[in-house]
């Protein structure tokens, strides 16, 4: 009768029970993930049970002991820690083993299956590794934070007024985060309003064609979120525990103490890291019940807080069987899908008191209470855990690489409709893998609790995703994907989630209208009736719009049929000549023996199944193809390949590499007839034929053509993309039939067509690693036969944004329906096709929830395995409260620091103004290369004048290679040259100088040349004459300076030398030892 459960099912569920409502912790995913989970919590016990006994074990006032503080450091820090864990440690232990037990592979070995590695579990390793960098780093702030806050006495100064404000302020906000600002964005808020008051920017678009803007009030949204979960809570629990814990000593001893408060403290500080977004109500439930309710023995509000933790969730669980219940059995509504559901209606109502009686069981045990085959009639069924089903779903899908060969030829297993659209709810998975836990974070599902279940709605997709996991920083959940082809049960409920009730007029039996922006009261009191809401209209996801068309009209008449081996042919020389094996062929000794044959001028190939109807170089006078006439068609678009292509080969009439696409043709054409039956009369078999290449099925069975198993790269490299982008380029014939005769418009097409499109059979692997890659196209040929239809279907994919509608689900009616069908199919052996508890019942989505049930019970296409997405992964949350954090990333910031520190303490050492030195006076690029090291060096402070010296070495390489090294010595910052001097910077050149005791000037120069032609350098610095050394400039052309008593001037030096006064040159000066008067 499937009363009790498994033994597996039931030690899952106690561990998960006990994790969750003693220690804090979240569902969990499987027997392995239960026991880790529980074993992880008591170990975190004790060891926050072995510092609060050696913090109160001497009895002094917790809140002046500094062992308390350092307990309250590391009891928030482990409550953080744990609530960032995932329940699954799989992850965990792959990277455990890929640290520990490096497996060693064999060198020259191959894999031909690491081809199409699915890049999933590694992208998870990675952000698993980030995350536990970032909670390494988080949990030595949080523990030094909260032990000086702590320390400080802040909790017990500012008693009672602190936990006063700290009470009503976490309820004020949780009533404006998790209750207002979510029904302002629902589609119908309040159920009263016809329009969400707070609008996504993609509300009133028809199609969506980029990504989810982030609204203002989203921003909002998350950093009141970060705020409550990671301050306001935290905060409120050490208040609480510093004032309690004295009492709670007094109560229970100082072992008993201790172990309730770490249990309480840390079930209270989990949860709320967890999820915080009920805390407001039971913080509100906790304060009006103990302090103005209860008359008994009065305990600290941690305890009264824990106590509410627990009744608050058995009290909303019982409200939500309770909704399921009063809507499922409503008379004016219910949908009787059998003469047993119409019998049982009215033998219920009897029992209502008794049904009432099961809830309260049933919500006390969290077991499913489920209607018996369909009807109004409720019996509790065994208990279960949040993730309900035992499978895993971690599986392979049906394709060419797990099958065999002969099954793939003959039976074509995996060929069904529902086998091949499964992937499109894979990549669904894998995008909502990306972003669900920022979409959560934003506030684009509403409010979410784990165990929730939603059903995505859109024109193909349609889907039921159940969060099984929800924890600080990820969600876990599973997504059940439905049939694209639903039943009429399926498709009237997709209806009626998806039609609008803003329209409706009626009120009773009139239509007086409605109030503008309001629902009118038919509209708003059927809303208050359904077991589900519309939680949002425009939820935007990547993925795939999905176009077929059937492939029978596009070769019905011969012309069509002509085309496509004309562009067959074309593909197949294009594929030839581009190969970068073309040279290795034409010099292969056994494939230009085989050749020899065609390179007679009259060669002609007479085979029967060549048709003029169908082949364009089809001879007539040879009753067959001749090598005359296939130059006559193919010999200028095989020229023109060569002359793009850049390759160098013989590409006359009389050429090998001529020869070599003749015979190609030759092979592939006959390849087609073979498998079409040897008949291109008939579009059946013509299609045949084409699917059977398509997926690589080729057949050679003409002696003529054996040469080709010379090498098998013809065959993969040539023949077989020949036949696919064939079908692309005749499909591309409807759009535009002449577009294709110009030959540079069909290589562009070809060439572009092999880098951004994918044109797979949907069972080869390529095809879903392509489609899981996100690749931008795809294109197929499907054969879709059973017992209906038998047709050819060619599918394209275009990758584009997809808009769902999220529709939220009351989880105990799924629960409910969920059970219902596990004990009438499996234990009570009914099954009928037709059985009355899948028939349709809009205000429950019977059809919909039943579907997705495991199979056999149900009938999903495609169940995900249990993923997790991160908040790391998730660009936009990433984007407003920062991604993972690293000790590189420390250290940067750090050592950036103290540089800046170093500047500035450097120019404020002097006493008196400084000038401001510009920290990018070397951060320019010039021709050829030019790097400078520039240490910084204290000014002095001396004559009115600041001086600063600076050891830099400077290298300027030229066109010709040429290096100049200079070292600098001083270099003056500013000028004192007397009143009035100034100092001019002509575009990018700037210089500085200051008179010495000798009345000379020492200049300073930097030139920050525009850009300049090779063989060109540039005069970075001169000292005072009288410390210059000999150098030489031979090959480097320098700027020339024209200095006056008041201006010294720097520009592009001329081919005439400037005359300084008294006849020296610019060049004198450089190679002078003397002093230059100026």
């Amino acid at each position: 009768m499937g009363l009790l459960p498994q033994i597996n099912t039931f030690v899952i569920y106690v561990l998960e029970q006990v994790d969750m409502h003693i220690f804090g912790g979240s569902a969990t995913t499987g027997l392995i993930s239960a026991i880790y989970c529980i074993t992880r919590s008591v170990v975190v016990t004790v060891f926050l049970f072995g510092l609060s006994y050696v913090a109160l074990k001497e009895g002094h006032n917790p809140s002046q002991h500094i062992m308390f503080s350092i307990y309250c450091g590391f009891l928030v820090t482990s409550c953080f820690f744990l609530s960032r864990s995932a329940s699954d440690p799989t992850i965990l232990w792959n990277i455990f083993k890929d640290h520990v037990w490096t497996e060693k592979t064999k060198i020259g070995s191959t894999d031909e299956a690491g081809q199409h590695v699915d890049p999933l579990p590694r992208k998870l390793q990675k952000t698993v590794r980030a995350r536990l960098r970032t909670d390494a780093i988080h949990c030595v702030f949080i523990t030094v934070l909260v032990f000086a806050v702590h320390v400080s006495t802040m909790f017990s100064a500012l008693q009672p007024y602190l936990e006063m404000i700290l009470h009503f302020g976490a309820m004020a906000w949780g009533l404006v985060l998790h209750y207002i600002l979510p029904q302002l964005r629902k589609q119908l808020p309040w159920l009263c309003c016809s329009h969400p008051v707070l609008k996504s920017h993609e509300h009133q678009q028809f199609e969506v064609r980029e990504p989810a803007k982030v609204m203002w009030f989203e921003k909002m949204q998350v950093w009141m979120w970060f705020i409550e979960k990671n301050l306001i809570y935290p905060l409120l629990f050490l208040s609480a525990l510093s004032v309690g814990t004295p009492e709670i000593i007094s109560h229970f001893g100082v072992i008993g103490g201790c172990v309730v408060l770490v249990v309480c403290s840390m079930k209270c500080l989990r949860s709320a890291f967890s999820d915080p977004s009920q805390h407001y109500l039971v913080l509100v439930f906790t304060t009006l019940f103990f302090k103005y309710d209860y008359r008994g023995p009065q305990e600290p509000f941690l305890i009264n807080y824990f106590c509410c933790l627990f009744m608050f969730s058995k009290v909303y669980e019982f409200l939500l069987k309770v909704r399921f219940i009063i809507t499922y059995v409503a008379p004016w509504q219910i949908t009787w899908g059998s003469a047993f559901h119409a019998f049982a209606q009215p033998f219920s109502v009897p029992h209502s008191a008794m049904l009432f009686l099961q809830a309260m069981i049933s919500a006390l045990l969290s077991t499913p209470l489920s209607p018996v085959l369909g009807s109004a009639i409720f019996f509790t069924s065994y208990v279960r855990p949040v993730k309900f089903w035992e499978r895993d779903y971690n599986t392979k899908r049906v394709d060419h690489s797990n099958t065999r060969l002969s099954s793939q030829l003959e039976r074509n297993p995996g060929s069904d409709d529902n086998n091949l659209n499964s992937i499109f709810y894979e990549h669904l998975t894998r995008s909502l893998q990306q972003s669900l836990y920022g979409d959560l974070a934003l506030g684009r599902w509403g409010n979410v609790s784990q165990g929730d279940c939603f059903v995505l709605a859109s024109d193909n997709l349609n889907c039921l995703v159940h969060i099984v996991e929800l924890a600080n920083g990820l969600v876990t959940f599973q997504l059940r994907g439905l049939e694209f082809r639903g039943t009429y049960c399926q498709q009237r409920e997709v209806e009626a989630i998806s039609e609008g009730v803003e329209e409706d007029e009626g009120c009773c039996c009139c239509e007086p209208g409605h109030i503008p922006h309001l629902l009118s009261a038919n509209a708003a009191f059927g809303q208050r009736w359904l077991a589900w809401q519309v939680a949002a209209t425009k939820y935007v996801l990547e993925g795939y719009s999905i176009s077929d068309n059937s492939a029978l009209s596009m070769l019905q008449v011969f012309d069509l049929r002509k085309a496509l081996v004309t562009y067959y042919v074309k593909a197949l020389v294009y594929y030839a000549v581009t190969s970068h094996r073309l040279e290795e062929w034409l010099g292969q000794p056994t494939i230009k023996e085989a050749l020899c044959p065609t390179l007679e001028r009259n060669y002609a190939d007479v085979d029967p199944m060549f048709n003029m109807n169908i082949d364009e170089d089809y001879d007539f006078r040879a009753a067959g193809i001749s090598r005359s006439s296939f130059c006559n068609v193919y010999l200028d678009w095989l020229q023109f390949c060569v002359a793009r292509s850049g390759k160098n080969v013989d590409h006359d009439r009389n050429s090998t590499l001529v020869s070599l696409c003749f015979a190609l043709s030759l092979l592939a054409r006959r390849a087609l007839g073979t498998a079409s039956h040897n008949s291109f009369s008939s579009v059946d078999l013509l299609l045949y034929g084409l699917h059977a290449l398509f997926k690589g099925d080729f057949r050679i069975t003409c002696v003529r053509d054996e040469w080709v198993f010379q090498d098998m790269e013809l065959l993969h490299k040539v023949v077989a993309p020949s036949v696919r982008m064939a079908l692309k380029l005749h499909q591309d014939h409807f759009m535009s039939a002449d577009e294709y005769e110009d030959h540079a418009t069909l290589f562009d097409a070809i060439s572009n067509y092999e880098k951004n499109l994918v044109i797979s059979h949907e069972a080869d692997p390529a095809w879903r690693s392509a489609v899981l890659s996100s690749v931008p196209s795809l294109l197929a040929l499907r054969h879709v036969f059973d017992d209906s239809s038998d047709d050819y279907k060619i599918i394209m994919l275009n990758k584009r944004h997809l808009s769902f509608r999220v529709i939220k689900v009351n989880r105990e009616c799924v629960r409910g329906l969920w059970a219902g069908q596990q004990q009438e199919l499996v234990y009570l052996r009914n099954r009928n096709p037709e059985r009355g508890s899948i028939q349709n019942a809009k205000q429950a989505l019977r059809n919909i929830i039943n579907s997705s049930c495991d199979q056999p019970i149900g009938y999903p296409i495609y169940v995900s395995p249990i993923t997790t997405s991160f908040l790391e992964t998730s660009d936009q949350l990433c984007g407003l409260i920062g991604g993972p954090l690293s000790l590189s990333r420390f250290g940067g910031a750090i050592v950036g620091f103290w540089n800046r520190l170093k500047v500035r303490c450097g120019e404020g050492c002097s006493s008196g103004g400084t000038a401001v030195q510009d920290d990018g006076m070397f951060d320019y690029t010039m021709s050829g290369s030019l790097s400078g090291s520039i240490t910084r060096a204290r000014r002095s402070h001396s004559s009115g004048s600041h001086s600063v010296s600076h050891s830099a070495t400077e290298t300027a390489s030229s066109g010709g290679g040429d290096h100049v090294s200079r070292s600098t010595g001083r270099a003056s910052a500013s000028s004192s040259i007397g009143r009035g001097s100034t100092v001019s910077s002509l575009g990018q050149n700037s210089a500085s100088f200051t008179r010495t005791s000798l009345s000379n000037i020492a200049i300073n120069l930097v030139y920050k040349p525009a850009p300049m032609s090779a063989g060109t350098g540039a005069l970075l610095s001169m000292t005072p004459l009288r410390q210059q050394q000999h150098f030489s400039l031979a090959d480097v052309s320098v700027p020339t300076v024209v200095a006056s008593p008041f201006v010294v001037d720097g520009g592009a030096r001329t081919s005439v030398s400037t005359l300084y006064p008294g006849g020296t040159t610019w060049e004198t000066a450089l190679t002078s030892t003397d002093k230059v008067n100026i």
